[in-house]
């Protein structure tokens, strides 16, 4: 498998598990098709959520596209993504408490529910490392584009990695959701909870330092 592949497929195994994660949402969808009572509402619920996820992702990938013109300071900025993402997963770890804005969120609000979620876990950070990894310097030619291509270019990037991500997302996370509306029930949910905290804060420590790992890697061999 190719490192362009690789990269993919880690965004796409990072929507899936953010899909099944009930902290990024889909007991809510269960929760508003039982109380409208219709499979829609589920549907519906789902979109919101997604919309959140995918304008918190936007919103910690624009930065770097937009510093992703500045080539001379790629690897640099891929570092301190990583280091970035590796603090963040340590800081969930100490400190386990959800910040309470998030209690006064009301969760009829599901857009703005799931954005301040994905914000507070970090979710849109742990793709950063990624979308630099597939927004490689190396892939522009040679004479280096002019700084306004490269940027566009970055941006269609970060468009099309929360687009993906946030597809495999709601796919994971709608089939569960729709099999304890329609099957499962209720005492699944109350029976099945899982709390994945720690696993995803030590999972934003992996992917910062499988990131510093590959620079690292990458340096030696450009060395």
């Amino acid at each position: 498998m190719s490192p362009q592949a690789a990269l993919w497929l880690a965004v796409v195994a990072s929507g899936v598990y953010h899909g099944l994660n009930p902290a990024m949402g889909w007991p809510l969808a269960v929760s508003n098709a039982l109380m409208q009572r219709r499979s829609l509402a589920l549907v519906v619920a789902l979109l919101y959520l997604a919309a959140g996820h995918v304008l918190a992702i936007l919103l910690m990938m624009l930065p770097f596209a937009m510093l992703a013109s500045v080539l001379a300071w790629q690897r640099q900025m891929q570092i301190g993504a990583s280091l970035l993402v590796i603090g963040f997963g340590l800081v969930l770890l100490m400190r386990r408490r959800h910040p309470r804005v998030l209690a006064r969120i009301p969760p009829s609000r599901l857009a703005l529910w799931s954005f301040a979620v994905a914000i507070a876990h970090g979710a849109g950070l742990m793709l950063v490392p990624i979308y630099l990894g597939l927004c490689r310097a190396e892939e522009m030619d040679a004479a280096h584009k002019a700084a306004q291509t490269l940027i566009e270019t970055s941006l269609r990037m970060a468009l099309s990695v929360s687009a993906v991500h946030a597809a495999a997302m709601t796919a994971a996370g709608g089939v569960l959701a729709w099999l304890v509306y329609r099957y499962l029930g209720l005492r699944f949910v109350s029976r099945s909870w899982f709390n994945l905290d720690a696993v995803w804060a030590s999972s934003l420590i992996l992917v910062g330092g499988v990131s510093l790992a590959l620079n690292a890697a990458a340096a030696g061999v450009s060395g």
